[in-house]
């Protein structure tokens, strides 16, 4: 499994990459500048949390390793590691509904909170899930 060694990286295709699952105490990488925003992870094994401009993009229970990070007005995509199964959070457009696909196949449809919050789990076995969320 491949934790983002150095917290946060920017990908040559224009994406992110964060996290690191492997570490037994809490690391944090602040003021991270990727096309104009500025990133902070806060990352171990039990938790990893990705905020952009001081605003809340990602959250995992337990702690993940999250590669090629992309986002667009109308959907998220990634690809997600981790140990066991994992709680995952985004933030998203509130109470709105979205497709949730895990490895291309519909897992489920959910409508966001009045927050924008957006909560479900993945098993990522023993290689990366690619995640897809796309509103409807």
């Amino acid at each position: 499994m491949a934790a983002v060694k150095e917290l946060i990286r920017a990908e040559a295709d224009g994406r992110i990459s964060f996290g690191d699952y492997t570490l037994e105490a809490k690391t944090k990488k602040s003021d991270f500048e990727f096309e104009g925003n500025l990133y902070k992870v806060k990352t171990f094994k039990e938790l990893t949390r990705l905020e952009r401009n001081e605003m809340f993009v990602y959250e995992s229970e337990p702690g993940s390793a999250v590669l090629e990070f992309d986002e667009t007005e109308d959907t998220f995509a990634f690809s997600v590691e981790a140990p066991e199964d994992i709680q995952i959070t985004v933030q998203a457009d509130p109470e709105t509904e979205y497709d949730i696909y895990i490895n291309g196949e519909l897992k489920d449809t959910q409508k966001s909170n009045l927050g924008g919050k957006l909560s479900f789990s993945v098993d990522p076995g023993n290689d990366a899930a690619r995640v897809e969320i796309s509103r409807k």
